[in-house]
């Protein structure tokens, strides 16, 4: 099982519900406004006059098997309109009930 946290600007969320619903990814808490900037490229998204873009956050747990394709997929997403802004981090969950 893994844990994956998906941070993307808000436009991005239909295409990122979609492609969870795609590959059954069906258990998820999303986070409607998410301030941030990236690491290395990209506008910082604070919600305010000078940088009024917002971003958005998914945390899923899915099979492992599901990972390399979903990733794949918000890369895809990503790509296709890189100055929005999308990422995807990944960790091993070890327990959970």
């Amino acid at each position: 099982m893994k844990g994956i946290f998906i941070a993307f600007d808000q436009a991005h969320k239909d295409a990122v519900i979609s492609t969870l619903d795609r590959l059954n990814c069906r258990g998820f808490s999303f986070i409607e406004q998410l301030q941030g900037r990236g690491s290395k490229t990209g506008e910082p998204h604070y919600g305010t006059h000078a940088w009024a873009s917002m971003n958005s956050g998914i945390i899923t747990m899915v099979d492992d098997a599901i990972v390399d394709k979903l990733l794949a997929a918000l890369k895809a997403i990503d790509e296709s309109a890189e100055m929005l802004g999308l990422r995807a981090f990944v960790w091993s969950i070890e327990q959970y009930y």
